[in-house]
């Protein structure tokens, strides 16, 4: 003979059951959080002083894509390369992201930039290029956005 489960026992296995559900994703939220992310990344980057802090927001594991140079991967090549950038006399970058679109599971989302960088020019003198670019995003482990992938090019002529 089978004894019935009460009410009370029901009702705390369905209360335990849907806390136990993940939060719904809200893309606005996130999108807001992750373009600011962004935005102090460029900050950082601009200010040309921190090498850590610039490398800090790639994971560790992250791919960068410079226009006409070979593949940057890994934190220790993407250290050697901020710093390298870094040296050179008058450099600056910075850019602006826009239009995030998220995974399905809010874990991954790309967005579209548009960057400007100043370097030396063929007679010496600082010369700003433009670009346009992508960046695949990832939550790590510690719940951060980072980048995980990097690319840019030269936009087409007018």
């Amino acid at each position: 003979m089978r004894r019935p489960v009460p009410n009370l026992l029901v009702g705390m296995c369905v209360l335990l059951a849907s806390g136990c559900a993940r939060p719904a994703f809200d893309a606005k939220a996130e999108e807001a959080k992750l373009l600011a992310r962004d935005a102090e990344w460029s900050a950082a980057a601009a200010a040309g002083k921190d090498v850590e802090k610039i490398v800090s927001y790639w994971t560790d594991d992250a791919l960068v894509l410079p226009p006409g140079r070979p593949a940057v991967e890994g934190k220790a090549a993407l250290r050697a390369f901020v710093g390298d950038s870094l040296k050179i006399p008058g450099f600056q970058i910075r850019w602006k992201s826009e239009k995030v679109v998220f995974s399905p599971d809010g874990k991954l989302a790309y967005m579209r930039g548009a960057n400007e960088m100043t370097v030396p020019g063929p007679d010496g003198k600082p010369m700003t290029l433009t670009g346009r670019a992508v960046t695949v995003w990832r939550v790590d482990a510690d719940g951060v956005w980072r980048c995980a992938v990097d690319v840019w090019n030269a936009p087409p002529a007018p």
